[in-house]
């Protein structure tokens, strides 16, 4: 694989553009929450599958934050040459974060399948942006001989794994795989950005 060339983005001229999505995992309850705290910081729009929109809570949903779902991706479309969803927010986006990221989209990913648009974006991404992911799924699929080779995967393409953390269940026991807090994936990307503009000047991102 060729070594991967940074994208200069001058954050002095204007605000990075986060593209924010949720797949399907109880973990998209906090999506709001994430997309309220980038949105703060950041230009922010977001994408949602048809299994995250039944735990996303459209009313506290950021208004300044346009979400996008799977009936978008063809209804601005009437003829050839009209813009196609997937490829326009590719070319918008300066950065991509994905959570929660469930086990199915995981092995989407992986296998490059894209059936939906959230997988059609990933399809057509360019991996010389940041790419980030923060995983929400039940212990036992976490620790599934699949999750490893599909988060190996994914690594080879540069994207970066915000790993999920250990959560005290009602029984006492403590399983992993539970998302990490939104907070916490807006200050790592946020320190991500900061950190390489600082060492690349004006701006620039690996």
């Amino acid at each position: 694989m060729e070594p991967i060339t940074p994208v200069q983005v001058n954050y002095a001229s204007r605000k990075p553009r986060i593209l924010l999505a949720a797949s399907g995992s109880v973990a998209a309850i906090k999506f709001s929450n994430l997309c309220q705290c980038f949105s703060e910081w950041a230009e922010v729009k977001a994408v949602a599958t048809k299994a995250s929109l039944p735990f996303i809570d459209a009313g506290s949903f950021p208004r300044n934050v346009n979400l996008y779902t799977d009936d978008d991706e063809w209804s601005v479309w009437k003829k050839v040459g009209d813009s196609v969803l997937h490829i326009e927010l590719r070319r918008w986006a300066d950065i991509m974060v994905i959570a929660p990221l469930s086990a199915n989209t995981l092995g989407k990913i992986a296998c490059g399948l894209c059936d939906n648009l959230l997988t059609c974006i990933v399809r057509a991404w360019d991996y010389k942006k940041p790419f980030f992911v923060a995983p929400a799924m039940n212990s036992f699929m976490w620790y599934n001989p699949f999750t490893e080779r599909h988060l190996m995967t994914i690594d080879e393409l540069g994207i970066s794994l915000i790993p999920p953390v250990s959560k005290r269940l009602p029984s006492g026991d403590y399983v992993n795989g539970a998302m990490e807090e939104p907070s916490f994936i807006f200050s790592t990307v946020r320190l991500f950005v900061k950190s390489r503009s600082q060492s690349g000047g004006s701006g620039t991102i690996s």
